[in-house]
C-alpha cells in the first residue's frame, strides 16, 4: 500500500480563497470528485457550465501552465477512495493519514532547509499563534529551547504588539495562522520584517499579500475540506510542520545538539529527583 500519493488537492486548498466563484465551482468539483471519468476540457466544462478558458485561469492559479498539464497531474495520481469506513477509529486514521499525505505534497524540503539556516544564524527567535495556534507556538519554544534556540512563544496580542518593537536583523519571527486572518499575528510580522528580521508564516491559506512581509510561507494542510475535520484537532498539521522544521535543524551540526538536548533531559531529571527526595 502506497501511504502518499502525489496530488493536485493540497494545492488547490491552498489557493481557494483566490479563486473568483466560477473557479470556486471547478475547485469544490476537483476537490470532492471521487470517480475516474472524462476530464477533457470540453467534458469537464459542460459538466460544471463553465469555459475552458475559465479552466485554464483555474489551473494557472494552481501553479500549472494550462488547464492539461493540471489534469494531467489530475489523472496520474488519482486514487479511489473507499467512503465506506468501519468505526470511528478508522475514520479518525484515515482522516489523520489523509492529512499526512497533504503534507507530503505541501512540504518544500529547500524552503525547510532556508528556514534551518534562518534559525542559526539568528540570535533571537518569537514565535506567536492565537488559541490553538499558541499553543503549538509554546511547544515550539519548549523543543527548541532544549537544543540551543534562544526562544520566546507569545500568545498574547497585546505582548504581540509590543514584542514588535524590540526585532531587528538578528531576529526571526514565526507567525502561525491557520486562517492567515489573525491580525495581531500578522502585525508581528509586518512591523518585525520593516525593522530587517527574518520573517515565516505558517498558514493553510495562500494570500499574494503575505509575500510583502514575509521571507518564507509555509503551507499547511487545512482542516476546512475534511468530512470530519471538527473532530480532528487544528494543531496535528501545524505539528507535523514543526517536527520536519526540527528535523532539518538538528541535522546542523547535529552531535552539538543532541549533546545539548541530552542535557537539558539530564537537568530535568535531577531536578526531578531531588523534589521526589524532598531535597527542594
Amino acid at each position: 500500500m502506497k501511504y502518499y500519493v502525489k496530488s493536485v488537492v493540497p494545492m488547490i486548498e491552498s489557493n481557494y480563497d483566490n479563486f473568483t466563484v466560477v473557479e470556486k465551482t471547478i475547485a469544490d468539483f476537483f476537490i470532492r470528485n471521487r470517480k475516474r471519468m472524462d476530464f477533457s476540457a470540453k467534458s469537464v466544462a459542460e459538466m460544471l457550465y463553465v469555459s475552458e478558458a475559465s479552466l485554464s485561469r483555474f489551473a494557472k492559479k494552481c501553479g500549472y501552465r494550462g488547464y492539461r498539464e493540471f489534469v494531467y497531474q489530475y489523472e496520474e495520481t488519482f486514487v479511489e477512495k473507499q467512503e465506506s469506513m468501519t468505526g470511528n477509529t478508522r475514520m479518525i486514521l484515515n482522516v489523520y493519514q489523509e492529512l499526512l499525505n497533504k503534507t507530503y505534497n505541501l512540504v518544500d524540503e529547500l524552503q525547510i532547509a532556508r528556514i534551518g539556516r534562518y534559525l542559526n544564524q539568528s540570535d533571537r527567535v518569537v514565535v506567536c499563534g492565537i488559541g490553538s495556534s499558541g499553543l503549538t507556538a509554546e511547544e515550539m519554544e519548549f523543543r527548541f529551547m532544549r537544543i540551543g534556540v534562544d526562544i520566546d512563544s507569545v500568545k498574547d496580542a497585546d505582548l504581540m504588539r509590543m514584542r514588535a518593537v524590540f526585532q531587528d536583523r538578528e531576529s526571526l519571527v514565526v507567525g502561525i495562522s491557520i486562517s492567515g486572518e489573525k491580525e495581531d499575528v500578522l502585525y508581528l510580522l509586518k512591523e518585525s520584517h520593516r525593522r530587517g528580521a527574518r520573517t515565516v508564516l505558517l498558514t493553510a491559506k495562500n494570500k499574494g499579500i503575505f509575500e510583502e512581509f514575509c521571507d518564507e510561507i509555509v503551507l499547511i494542510p487545512s482542516l476546512r475540506h475534511l468530512n470530519h475535520g471538527n473532530v480532528i484537532s487544528p494543531q496535528f498539521p501545524i505539528l507535523v510542520m514543526i517536527d520536519i522544521i526540527y528535523s532539518y535543524y538538528v541535522e546542523q551540526d547535529k552531535f552539538a545538539k543532541e549533546l545539548l538536548h541530552d542535557n537539558t533531559l539530564r537537568a530535568l531529571e535531577e531536578g526531578r529527583g531531588r523534589r521526589r527526595h524532598g531535597l527542594e
